[in-house]
């Protein structure tokens, strides 16, 4: 049998699976703070470059905060935190292979398709309303492009809310800012605006109906037509 080669470890690793350790087993808890480095030098017998490392790299994970003057602390994990953590490295792999930019919009259409769908069975009447609202505040953005993107954002985020998946609007959201240099171009183009709005009213009435079939429906017909008139503007 070939042996494997045995791999030095820097010590900062060495670190880093240590504190892992002590914070899966629930030893320093969500919330509380990591002891001092000086506490960790002499616990782990390393100096404070390895310490320093190990903790930086906790906190590019998401998995720690470090706030000047203080000790680290674990975050309280949530949907939101855990999704931006990989923001950073969508954008840049987009930026990197446009050609999965065409991933990312399959994955939308088929995300917020089945939000849509469960929006519809799970709306209220509180819920149609604040739809109704969106749509509204949508209309009265049109002399602010910028305002407009965000209304925009916000209807999205809504049906996504009404879904009942507390995961779905951290989801939404960073396709939004991932996409983000493909998606205000659809947007901003000329006539998109009352496009937009019209078609996102019959994504509310399909919700407002409990129509499962006819919200997934208009959603799908929505990101289709968005994603046409991208193709479109890009040949020009």
């Amino acid at each position: 049998m070939a042996e494997t080669t045995i791999v030095r470890r820097k010590l900062y690793q060495e670190v880093l699976d240590r504190l892992m350790d002590r914070i899966r087993s629930g030893e320093i808890a969500p919330g509380a703070q990591l002891p001092s480095e000086r506490e960790l030098m002499e616990i782990y017998g390393v100096g404070r470059p390895a310490i320093r490392e190990a903790l930086q790299t906790l906190e590019r994970s998401g998995i720690v905060e470090i706030a000047h003057g203080e000790r680290a602390r674990v975050v309280v994990p949530t949907a939101e935190t855990l999704i931006a953590q990989i923001a950073g490295g969508a954008m840049h792999l987009l930026r990197m292979q446009p050609d999965m930019l065409e991933h990312l919009k399959s994955a939308r259409m088929f995300l917020e398709a089945g939000m849509a769908r469960m929006a519809a069975g799970n709306a209220s009447e509180e819920d149609v309303a604040q739809l109704q609202l969106k749509v509204a505040q949508q209309r009265a953005s049109m002399v602010n492009l910028e305002e407009f993107i965000e209304r925009d954002m916000a209807f999205h985020r809504e049906i996504a809310r009404i879904s009942g998946n507390p995961i779905f609007p951290s989801i939404v959201e960073s396709l939004f800012r991932w996409a983000g240099e493909y998606y205000r171009p659809l947007v901003r183009a000329p006539g998109a605006e009352e496009l937009t709005l019209s078609e996102h009213q019959r994504i509310v009435d399909a919700i407002a109906a409990h129509d499962g079939d006819a919200a997934e429906q208009a959603m799908r017909a929505h990101l289709s037509r968005a994603n046409d008139l991208y193709r479109t503007l890009i040949r020009t």
